[in-house]
Formats: C-alpha cells, structure tokens, sequence
C-alpha cells in the first residue's frame, strides 16, 4: 500500500501547538490575576493594621496629655498607672516597669468592636520626655495572643515629645 499524501496530520500537529500555546498564555494570565488580588487583599489588611495603630496612638495621646495619665512624678513601682480608655473601651495592662529614670507600660487594647487589636507602649522618662509605640494588627487580640499559623498584618506608629 503506497502512501499518496504525506502531508495529512500536519494541521492537526499545527492546532495542538496553538492550544498549548494559547493554554499557557491563559495559565500565565490566571496566575497573574491571582497573585494581583493576594497582593491587593495583603495591601487592605494591611491598611487596616495601620489605622488601628493610629487610633491607639491618638487614644494614648489624648489620655497622656488631656487626661495626665502617664504622668512620671505621681506614679512609683507599687502605683502603676490606670489602662487607658478609648471610647469606652479598656486597655489590658500587659507590661509595667519603673525605674528611677523611666516609668515603661505595655498594654493591649481592642478596636472597633474587637475586630481589630493595638499594643501600645509608653516610655515615660524622668526628665519629661515621651516616647509613645503603637503596633496595630488587622486581627482581634485573641489572634495575636494566639496566631496559629494566621496570616495577619501589623504595622506600627510611634510619637515622642
């Protein structure tokens, strides 16, 4: 049996190369639309984590310098000061220390409902200056105390005096 046209099949080989071809520009565009939305999911959290902080920050400021909360001279080792307060909401002292120079607190506060959580560090010296740190986080505090392999975005602001 003679062979007539060996051409035949080379328009078949043609279109499994276009295929492939148009499958991985297809594949190569995918990929690249899902990395888009994680880094634009990862900018919001982000933000969020940011703005926290900076509502702890200004709710510390407000309580140290309107309120006097964190004044050096009328606290000691044995009087630490109060938690502050923000919008109603109460700090959880986690840290304090007192030296003759310096009077340190941590404390841990929840915002916005306890959808998102702060750290808050006051460095108060002797000598009058402030040295105020907020981390704030896009995760409730019971996630920061305890992650778990969670994604979560923390971004911090700080403020001295």
């Amino acid at each position: 049996m003679a062979i007539k046209n060996k051409k035949q099949g080379i328009a078949l080989l043609v279109a499994l190369i276009f295929m492939s071809v148009m499958l991985s520009f297809g594949l190569t565009l995918a990929s690249l639309s899902y990395k888009q939305s994680v880094l634009t999911s990862s900018a919001i959290e982000s933000q969020y984590a940011f703005y926290t902080a900076d509502a702890a920050l200004e709710c510390v400021l407000y309580a140290d310098q309107q309120q006097q909360a964190f004044t050096y001279s009328t606290h000691s080792l044995a009087n630490a000061p109060n938690a502050t307060v923000c919008n109603s909401v109460a700090a959880t002292i986690t840290g304090y220390t007192y030296s003759g120079t310096q009077l340190t607190l941590s404390e841990r506060v929840a915002l916005d409902g306890g959808i998102h959580c702060a750290d808050l560090t006051v460095y108060k010296l002797a000598t009058g200056r402030t040295y105020l740190f907020a981390q704030g986080y896009n995760v409730p505090c019971s996630t920061v105390a305890d992650p778990q392999n969670t994604r979560l975005a923390s971004r911090g602001i700080n403020a001295r005096y």
